[in-house]
């Protein structure tokens, strides 16, 4: 059979094709597109709506710690009791405990319930006790130890009130709920109610959370995070003064001047995995060899940074290594063209141009350590309570202190609602700090960046 015998196909028996109206194949083929991009956009869709709870639950939780209420009382700093000679040594004056001025806030309270002419059967000075902060004692007696002329005089004093009274004007203290609390009861409710017209009793913005320090168990209300923010300053300083240097030199000399053989490889292996290792692995090797074999205080700072700077390390080497590859190979052999050496062509040429994307993983690595916990809980920094700011480097250093993930651990474990409210307020503060330091990364690489 030649080809000449071979039957035409004729136009009856053509496969009509119309490029107009799409076949049964690109039809499934777009729907299943377009399923896809429903799938996608549905996915999209539920991160947001999981990320709004979350942000909503957040805020709505912890905006309370921002909060507090005071008691706006004038106080008779009656000098036969707080200067006992009369003579204002200040000696003398020190020796009277926070239990002098305690029955001196009570009487003061107590006497503004009589000329309010609240109805009561609260009649001794020691039924006030429920409504004043624990704290207040010590607030009076610095404020006259400070100012020793004031004893014998009626001075005007904002102090805090209990935990269970703010609790109670916040909404997270009920009337049915102090049936079974042995702190407070109804008729302290009732004193408060009444207060609060008068502006007795005042709910306003709590500074001293954002720059106070943490407290005991007792005295909820006066809690802050201050040091605890000033101790993860000086833990980030330790990592930044550490990890920068050492993973930028180690990522330079593995990218650009070790040799590629097994040595290396295996090195470049254990960083990728180095990075996959949970954080409390670090805190048990941090336990080990900086505390346990070096004998450095527990529960300071620096050894925080040095424990968040081995975990960091691995992050800022591979964010380099990527930055540095990412330079195109034209500029070194330019460099080296000209007659430059080999570091000449890493430091003036590279280097600079890697620098954003170096910038970027550093930060994101800081961001990373900032809001670690479980290394904090090996080295002890949750077993502290740090009442007081450092007075310098050396005792920022060293001294012990706690940081802002381990606070707020600490502030959730502890049984007083009002911690567990101030934990979320100092998620609010963590979570500002992070996006801050995430939005200076982004900022960084889009203005320095540079497309090839």
């Amino acid at each position: 059979m030649t080809d000449a015998s071979m039957p035409s196909a004729t136009p009856e028996t053509r496969h009509k094709v119309s490029l107009v109206t799409p076949d049964a194949r690109t039809q499934k083929r777009k729907a299943a597109e377009k399923r896809f991009r429903m799938y996608g956009i549905a996915g999209i869709a539920t991160g947001l709506i999981f990320l709004v709870v979350l942000l909503v639950t957040i805020v709505s939780s912890g905006m309370g710690a921002f909060q507090q209420t005071f008691i706006n009382v004038p106080v008779y700093l009656d000098a036969a009791k707080l200067d006992k000679n009369g003579n204002r040594d200040i000696d003398e004056i020190k020796k009277v405990s926070t239990f002098g001025y305690t029955p001196l806030i009570q009487d003061a309270l107590l006497q503004q319930v009589r000329d309010a002419g609240i109805e009561t059967p609260l009649e001794k000075r020691g039924d006030m006790k429920a409504l004043i902060s624990a704290s207040a004692a010590a607030q009076v007696r610095d404020t006259v130890i400070e100012n020793p002329d004031l004893i014998g005089q009626t001075v005007d004093f904002r102090i805090l009130a209990s935990s269970r009274v703010d609790g109670y004007l916040k909404g997270r203290v009920l009337r049915e709920d102090v049936a079974r609390d042995k702190n407070i009861d109804a008729t302290h409710l009732d004193i408060v109610d009444a207060l609060v017209p008068l502006g007795v009793m005042q709910k306003t913005f709590n500074l001293a959370f954002i720059t106070g320090s943490d407290a005991s168990e007792s005295r909820a209300e006066s809690a802050g995070i201050g040091v605890a923010m000033i101790g993860s300053l000086f833990m980030m300083l330790v990592v930044l003064v550490l990890s920068l240097p050492i993973g930028v030199a180690a990522s330079i000399y593995l990218e650009e001047f070790a040799p590629k053989n097994r040595i290396t490889d295996i090195i470049e292996v254990n960083i990728a995995n180095l990075a996959a290792v949970p954080s409390i692995v670090f805190g048990i090797l941090g336990l080990a060899v900086f505390i346990q074999f070096m004998h450095l205080p527990q529960s300071a700072p620096l050894v925080g940074g040095l424990v968040l700077t081995l975990m960091t390390l691995p992050t800022i080497i591979i964010s380099t290594r990527a930055s540095l590859k990412a330079v195109p190979p034209s500029i070194r052999d330019a460099a080296l063209g000209v007659g430059a050496s080999k570091m000449q062509a890493v430091f003036h040429h590279v280097l600079p141009l890697a620098a954003p994307g170096i910038l970027t993983g550093t930060i994101i690595g800081l961001a990373q350590a900032l809001g670690e916990t479980a290394p904090l809980l090996l080295i002890g920094m949750v077993g502290f309570i740090a009442s007081n700011a450092p007075d310098g480097i050396a005792s920022g250093l060293l001294d012990p202190n706690s940081a802002m993930p381990a606070q707020i651990y600490e502030w959730a474990k502890r049984a007083d609602p009002a911690y567990y409210e101030r934990a979320w307020g100092g998620i609010i503060i963590l979570l500002g700090f992070l996006i801050s330091m995430n939005t200076i990364a982004v900022i960084l690489r889009r203005r320095f960046e540079r497309r090839w």
